[in-house]
């Protein structure tokens, strides 16, 4: 094995390895958004079910 291929083997193995920190960075951003969109539409649910009277809108007729 000549220097020449062990160092692109360094440098393909470097290269990889900088990959997959990448792919695990934007797969931690990616949970963390999902985790407050998550959040954001529990908060509207709760708003919502909060400003209307209970039993309002409970048996809407949809039908033409």
């Amino acid at each position: 094995m000549n220097v020449a291929a062990l160092a692109s083997a360094f440098a393909s193995s470097s290269a990889s390895q900088t990959q997959i920190a990448l792919g695990a960075a934007m797969l931690k951003m990616n949970a963390e958004a999902a985790g407050s969109i998550v959040q954001v539409l529990e908060a509207a649910q709760a708003s919502m079910q909060a400003a209307v009277a209970p039993g309002i809108g409970g048996n809407l007729d949809m039908s033409v």
